[in-house]
């Protein structure tokens, strides 16, 4: 398949959307940078778009072949604006469709989950993303971030459990492979790290590349989820609490040959991370 028309990046500033565009800017490809400002990324086209807006599909998939996909963070029924979006979009020429979920989340599971679903059923063409935990988690502007730097402490209800941490660039690597492929993956790929490592792993990886000691404090499911609940609807913080007792029952204990497979090379580990992204905060 040629690649001619443009992609549409969702989510263009955050994680992975801003990793997503610059691969795909720096492969030669067009690219559509969608955000509720607008805002500009070097060699895209800057273009508003809302999930909660319908005003403004029509800009954003106008010449717009394959689109990714990034849900409304914090929202815990994603599928209510993004399925009305999808059906638009395939109406308006897209034909492919990669998705940002989560290892977490099974097709026809809650949060992305109704969204992969339907995927397969709208385009020919599509890949369901489903990473790990983000590294970044530790190093951007994540919660787990900001106590690291504001109190070297890192909680979690994860208790021992291991998670396959992974890279947003090795995620941004194989969403962009996804999109632009002669053959599209039509399948759910779970992305995972190296290696998997417990939230003790973490802060020692931390500890040793800053110089600074940083902990991991143990609290319960029901302590998490309250905390969590003072930024975010009740509703979406009991899924993410419910989410580190599954990681402390072994259910992120896994590492997979996905991105090695997609991209020819090998994911990062979170050393590589920590060093590249943590030494020059210090």
């Amino acid at each position: 398949m040629t690649v001619t028309g443009a992609t549409l990046v969702t989510g263009a500033t955050g994680t992975t959307g801003s990793r997503t565009a610059a691969a795909l800017i720096a492969a030669g490809h067009r690219v559509k940078a969608a955000s509720r400002r607008a805002a500009r990324l070097p060699g895209a086209e800057p273009v508003r778009f809302d999930w909660y807006d319908p005003a403004t599909f029509g800009d954003a998939l106008l010449g717009a072949e394959r689109v990714y996909l990034v849900p409304p963070v914090g929202d815990p029924d994603p599928a209510a604006v993004m399925l009305p979006f999808l059906h638009r979009a395939r109406t308006a020429g897209v034909h492919r469709a990669v998705l940002l979920s989560s290892s977490a989340i099974s097709e026809g599971g809650p949060g992305a989950g109704a969204v992969h679903q339907a995927l397969r059923g709208l385009f020919g063409h599509w890949a369901v993303l489903r990473p790990s935990w983000f590294m970044q988690n530790f190093t951007g502007t994540h919660a787990h971030a900001r106590s690291i730097r504001e109190d070297a402490v890192i909680l979690t209800a994860a208790g021992s459990g291991r998670v396959g941490f992974v890279d947003a660039e090795d995620i941004a690597a194989v969403a962009a492979r996804a999109l632009t492929a002669a053959r599209a993956p039509n399948a759910d790929l779970i992305l995972t790290g190296p290696e998997a490592l417990s939230y003790d792993d973490i802060a020692a990886v931390v500890t040793e590349v800053t110089g600074r000691r940083v902990t991991h404090r143990h609290l319960t499911c029901e302590q998490l989820r309250d905390r969590l609940a003072a930024s975010m609807p009740l509703e979406f913080a009991a899924l993410l609490a419910g989410m580190d007792r599954a990681i402390a029952r072994g259910a992120e204990n896994r590492t997979t040959d996905t991105v090695q497979r997609l991209t020819g090379r090998p994911p990062h580990s979170f050393r590589t991370v920590a060093e590249r992204e943590l030494t020059r905060r210090r």
